[in-house]
């Protein structure tokens, strides 16, 4: 029953510090690694019998732990891995390659160097260290990232790094640990050591690739039903996991995350569903593995850590890191702001933490004479250490360093319009005479060829399918227009986009219902004041040569517009600066310098519902 507690207590506590970190929105593994250390190692200080209130060692025991922690974080690794377009990066892939290759060395090298000569450690668990230190991981950047929401080229080039250092951090740290085992320390082998690494990425990618494709085709080919994809999705992870570790030791990793990378950029039906799946486990995952892994560390680990292990933290955060960010940008076009950024930031993970809690239960084993058993107890604690201190220090300053050095991304200008019909490319044209990206969604093939020829750029299906997400480019994209025929359609568009997009960002036409029925109250989000349906718009626009703007600073100004065109106008967009607001069910408070973006409303009856005076 005791264990029952426990592991009953972990799952009701993660969620608890899942909601903690998004009402203080800070990233959850702070809380999470919090609550383990205070009813782990920090509980010893106040039980009566100096026993801890909660230890992971009484819920899983030996291998049973460290089976569910790597397959755990195989599972992790997919869902991150699912979220990496090529696209998105083809731009400064030579960067996100380089990080990839100067970033280990240099840590590596430089972390090995200091925990030897700073915590007195050996050369060969100093460098196992080092290994240890390589991983950052989507646990932990992504949160920061989508907090401080640093510009694209920023954004993307750490979210591959931190889920590409993953697996292959893992790998060194794991060739690195065989080499401690396997190695007479006076002829050590670096052969084996090698061949041992290009074995395992060979034998994951090729496995990886393998269950992608496999599943794909059971996907297209409809041979699993509706009901059953996710849990068949997750299935197939966890086979790619263990059959890459039957082939090749810690080939696991790199099989799912090179599986997720596969599904992501290939077409894959209810591909955005199995994501939304994946990401509710792995935060079920990430939650549990951080209380579970932090509540195995000792207080007396803790206490042997010293000052010089905050030597050692600084000489990993504020020299190596920027060394292997500096390196990794030089011949690239990112300027210097962005790459203090992204020196600044390079948390530490959960991979690091599974990987160090399992070196450090093995090597404290006594199974190997030559290994310093008190050393090895020093790398779980400062392998946490780096954790905590990366996540606490990078996840509280990243965003007002962001501000300070001005890499934070802009508000995406962007529109997305739902139909590529005559009153989309009506409106589409002025949009486009404003510099502001447009993008078009179309199912009909007449639709398209013509926004096509008039230089639009258009998605060829449905706004509601499910790969909309996965083909459109979104980055420079921030509002959604719903303009199609179909009342239902533009209802549905907003659902689908509100989460994407933001609250008071996704709009839609009138209903014909609606402007039939005066009595029916306009929802917020109806465009153009609630003036026109689809079929009033499309008269209007067959006689409006183009749009008309004009200033209107203040109500005065806007009812003398009003006046002018006899009250009937359709007020579609109001300009403020660099700026284009949507003029949805309420009138702005215009500003001095607006302008109002309009058409006049012809052959139609205006809406009682409707006002000519500025809410």
């Amino acid at each position: 029953m005791e264990g029952m507690a426990e592991l009953a207590s972990i799952l009701i506590l993660s969620v608890f510090a899942q909601w903690m970190a998004w009402r203080i929105k800070i990233p959850a593994i702070l809380p999470l690694i919090i609550i383990g250390l205070a009813l782990g190692p920090g509980s010893t200080f106040f039980t009566p019998d100096g026993d801890k209130l909660l230890d992971g060692d009484h819920i899983f025991s030996g291998d049973l732990l460290f089976a569910f922690v790597s397959i755990s974080v195989g599972v992790i690794l997919f869902e991150g891995g699912l979220t990496l377009k090529i696209r998105e990066i083809r731009h400064q892939a030579g960067v996100v390659r380089n990080l990839l290759i100067f970033g280990p060395i240099i840590t590596l090298g430089g972390g090995g160097l200091a925990a030897h000569y700073l915590m007195g450690m050996d050369y060969t668990l100093s460098f196992l260290f080092g290994a240890l230190i390589i991983v950052s991981g989507p646990t932990v950047v992504t949160p920061i990232l989508r907090n401080v929401r640093p510009n694209i080229r920023i954004n993307n080039v750490l979210k591959w790094e931190g889920i590409l250092i993953d697996p292959l951090g893992a790998l060194i740290a794991v060739l690195i640990y065989e080499f401690i085992q396997t190695s007479d320390f006076s002829n050590p082998s670096t052969t084996g050591v090698f061949k041992e690494f290009f074995l395992t990425v060979a034998a994951g990618m090729f496995v990886g690739g393998l269950a992608a494709f496999f599943l794909r085709w059971l996907l297209e080919k409809n041979r699993i039903p509706s009901y059953l994809r996710n849990v068949m999705a997750l299935g197939m992870v966890i086979f790619a996991f263990t059959f890459a570790e039957f082939l090749a030791h810690e080939a696991g990793l790199m099989s799912t995350t090179f599986m997720g990378i596969i599904l992501a950029n290939v077409k894959v039906q209810e591909l955005k569903k199995i994501l939304s799946f994946k990401e509710d486990v792995s935060i079920i995952l990430i939650s549990v593995l951080f209380i579970l892994l932090s509540s195995r560390i000792n207080i007396e680990q803790i206490e042997k850590l010293g000052i010089n292990s905050l030597a050692l933290f600084g000489i990993v955060v504020l020299i190596l890191r920027p060394l292997a960010v500096w390196l990794s940008t030089r011949a690239s076009s990112f300027n210097w702001r962005e790459v203090v950024f992204m020196s600044w930031v390079g948390p530490k993970g959960i991979v690091a933490a599974a990987v160090a809690s399992l070196f450090a239960l093995q090597l404290t084993s006594g199974e190997r004479a030559d290994v310093n058993i008190a050393q090895a107890e020093l790398i779980l604690p400062l392998t946490f250490l780096m954790i905590v201190g990366t996540v606490v220090i990078q996840g509280a300053t990243a965003k007002p360093f962001a501000k300070l050095l001005k890499v934070e991304r802009e508000e995406p200008r962007g529109f997305l319009i739902a139909g590529a019909n005559e009153n989309s490319r009506f409106l589409a044209r002025f949009l486009q005479s404003q510099n502001v990206d447009v993008i078009l969604a179309d199912t009909s093939k007449t639709n398209q060829k013509e926004a096509r020829r008039q230089g639009f750029e258009v998605f060829e299906g449905s706004i509601l399918s499910d790969n909309v997400y996965e083909d459109l480019d979104l980055n420079n994209i921030g509002i959604l227009m719903a303009m199609t025929s179909s009342a239902e359609i533009n209802g549905l568009a907003l659902k689908y986009f509100d989460e994407e997009f933001g609250p008071n960002k996704t709009y839609r036409l009138c209903s014909k219902k609606e402007q039939e029925h005066h009595e029916i109250d306009h929802p917020p989000s109806v465009l153009f004041g609630g003036r026109v349906d689809y079929l009033n718009l499309a008269q209007s626009v067959r006689q409006a040569s183009s749009v008309i703007v004009k200033n209107c600073q203040n109500s005065e100004e806007y009812e003398a517009i009003c006046k002018e065109y006899q009250s009937k106008i359709i007020p579609m967009f109001v300009l403020r600066k660099e700026q284009i607001m949507v003029i949805a069910r309420d009138l702005p408070d215009f500003q001095k310098g607006d302008q109002l973006a309009f058409i006049p409303l012809h052959n139609a009856q205006l809406s009682p519902a409707s006002s000519d005076s500025p809410s």
